[in-house]
């Protein structure tokens, strides 16, 4: 797993990636990225995962305030 920052984000979106946040529903609901899938950690397995095109790279995002 890489850690990239602001720039690199949007370079990757611009070349097709999907950019997936991972926090509860609740909170993806009050804020979260612009054009984020919403899969919360807790809920995500093989299920879930097959909303995402495997063809494609995944960023995932988690906010954490503490």
């Amino acid at each position: 797993m890489d850690l990239i920052d602001r720039s690199d984000v949007q370079r990757l979106l611009d070349l097709g990636a999907q950019l997936v946040d991972v926090l509860p529903a609740d909170e993806y609901a009050e804020d979260h990225l612009p054009e984020a899938i919403s899969l919360p950690l807790k809920q995500l397995d093989a299920e879930t995962a097959r909303r995402l095109d495997r063809e494609r790279p995944v960023i995932v995002y988690c906010h954490d305030y503490q």
